[in-house]
């Protein structure tokens, strides 16, 4: 599963709509909100996530990156 900032972010604002918040227009800020936290959501997994394998020939921890 590839990760996606813009994914991520399309899906926070559908998450956000479904609650009626404002995510368009002059004054909202929500879509900004939803594009700050899929950033960093994103940024967070990729920079600093393991796997860990417990079985088989290659056992260990090693980097999703």
């Amino acid at each position: 599963m590839a990760l996606s900032k813009t994914a991520l972010k399309a899906k926070i604002i559908t998450e956000m709509q479904k609650v009626d918040m404002v995510t368009e227009g002059q004054f909202a800020k929500a879509a900004d909100l939803a594009e700050a936290i899929a950033n960093a959501v994103v940024d967070e997994i990729t920079e600093n996530a393991l796997v860990v394998v417990d079985k088989g020939s290659s056992t260990g921890e090693f980097s999703i990156v």
